[in-house]
């Protein structure tokens, strides 16, 4: 794990130091006075390079002879007073990046910016250390045959500002909130035979060490409640299903007050049942209850940072298998809340299990809002690519706010339509619904199933099935599961739901 510090500006003995340019060239006060202590040695390998001190532009230079330092990093800021929040941690992730391997063990990089855009130069170097612990996430638990030079170097990063006070305040919430997001990422990350539903379970138990109210109902209590859409997508798995309900009483005092609350589907893996996938890309299903992780890291976050609001998760753990007990393909079950599903298609599974959990949340807690994450449809994939999710909602409001929350946390969004016309396409000749339409549009014929289970509650579902997975490094993302969502909600709560009070 990367020990992350901060301290006021000095030049280090020691390790890597590395210190921003602006735009054209432009030295900060640190750089020009290192340039001058090298002899020229920053404005020579700045002349030597293609170096601009742009956004994400990164030089490395070997630290002059007689010098103890391993090597000097320059980074640009771009143009003076330009820096935004992503942007910093932008830079903290793409140092990281840069310096795991080098067999460097300690960085300190020097933060020198203008106050602007609402970012002074302790809320950078905050930004510039989340940035970095977000990057430098790494789920190696099963490799035991990796050698030491190919194992990330970096152990310790300084950040040097002129008030590292307020600059360790304002990143110990956000480090509170990386925490919920590594655990969502390792969940997301362990194979099926170690994640299944009673693990998984078992693992949102442990934020009751943090406070949080968990609650498990298994097979027995979900069939008395009439969760039978749900149960219907695990009848050809060994494994048992679970309900888990995670409650986080922010505001203890509030009483009556109505929760906000987060619905996660949890396939721990999805085969598609006798509806069976394709053998490729089939072992990427295990990542298929990365909406289920999504929760459980928000509310380990809301947790962790005592978050002052009442906020509910609640996720449905299966297993989808086929099997001689797995549901059919035409099959017609009665959910929760008494509608009736054909089952079209058992691929189509992660809208089932949403269904009752929707209805339940619903039911129980009566939230102001309600907001599903769920890899819910390949067909969001073929719309937006890997660079939004998907948002359906029936509130304006709240979908405004989430598009907001995705924009400041660059967990971004995209609002797709949803309609009496779309509607219709999942009616069934024989049930009240069908769980799959025609080809075209299914990723809203799948909100629209959903939002036949929410009612007048101002919902909204984000189909993540793009965004779960990052197939390839980004600069706070590294390659795998990406926690996608965790900081979104995080700062929905902040911005619109938490109270001082």
């Amino acid at each position: 794990m990367l020990k992350i510090s901060f301290a006021k500006p000095a030049l280090p003995k020691i390790g890597a130091v590395a210190m921003g340019v602006f735009d054209n060239r432009k030295l900060t006060k640190s750089a020009a006075a290192y340039d001058r202590k090298s002899r020229g040695a920053v404005t020579r390998a700045i002349g030597a390079s293609r170096f601009k001190g742009k956004k994400r532009d990164l030089l490395a230079v070997l630290a002059p002879s007689g010098s103890r330092l391993g090597r000097l990093v320059l980074y640009g800021f771009g143009k003076p007073g330009a820096l935004d929040a992503l942007g910093a941690e932008a830079i903290g992730g793409a140092l990281v990046a840069h310096l795991a391997q080098t067999g460097e063990d300690d960085l300190a990089v020097v933060v020198e910016i203008e106050a602007a855009k609402g970012l002074s130069p302790a809320t950078a170097a905050a930004r510039i250390a989340y940035g970095a612990r977000l990057r430098s996430y790494r789920f190696d638990k099963y490799r035991t045959t990796e050698k030491p030079e190919q194992k990330p170097s970096l152990k310790r990063l300084v950040v040097m500002v002129d008030d590292p006070a307020r600059a360790k305040a304002e990143f110990q919430r956000l480090d509170k909130v990386a925490d919920g997001v590594f655990f969502a990422r390792d969940l997301v990350s362990e194979p099926a035979n170690v994640i299944h539903p009673e693990s998984l379970a078992h693992e949102a138990q442990s934020l009751s060490a943090l406070g949080v109210d968990v609650e498990l109902l298994g097979e027995e209590k979900m069939r008395k409640l009439g969760m039978n859409a749900l149960l219907g997508v695990g009848h050809g798995s060994a494994k048992e299903s679970h309900l888990v309900v995670m409650r986080w009483q922010g505001r203890p005092g509030a009483k009556g007050e109505q929760p906000v609350a987060f619905v996660g589907k949890g396939v721990t893996f999805d085969s598609g049942g006798i509806s069976i996938k394709p053998a490729g890309g089939m072992e990427e299903m295990k990542w298929d209850m990365a909406g289920s992780a999504a929760v459980i890291g928000l509310m380990k976050a809301l947790a962790a940072r005592n978050a002052k609001v009442n906020a509910v998760g609640v996720i449905g753990l299966v297993e989808n298998m086929p099997s001689g007990t797995a549901q059919r393909p035409g099959d017609v079950v009665r959910s929760m809340s008494g509608q009736t599903i054909e089952v079209i298609n058992t691929d189509a599974e992660g809208r089932l299990v949403l269904a009752d959990a929707l209805w339940y949340t619903r039911e129980r807690f009566k939230p102001r809002i309600m907001i599903d994450l769920a890899t819910l449809t390949g067909a969001i994939m073929v719309a937006l690519g890997r660079e939004h999710a998907g948002l359906f909602s029936n509130n304006d409001e709240l979908a405004d706010r989430l598009l907001a929350a995705g924009k400041a946390e660059g967990e971004r969004l995209w609002r797709m339509p949803l309609g009496e016309a779309y509607d219709k396409e999942i009616n069934s000749d024989i049930a009240d619904m069908k769980n799959t339409g025609n080809r075209y549009g299914g990723s809203i014929t799948a909100a629209q199933f959903l939002k036949r289970f929410v009612k007048d509650t101002p919902w909204a579902h984000l189909d993540i099935a793009g965004m779960a997975w990052s197939e390839k490094d980004r600069p706070t993302v590294p390659k795998g599961g990406s926690a996608f969502g965790v900081r979104l909600l995080d700062r929905l709560v902040a911005d619109n739901y938490e109270s001082a009070a």
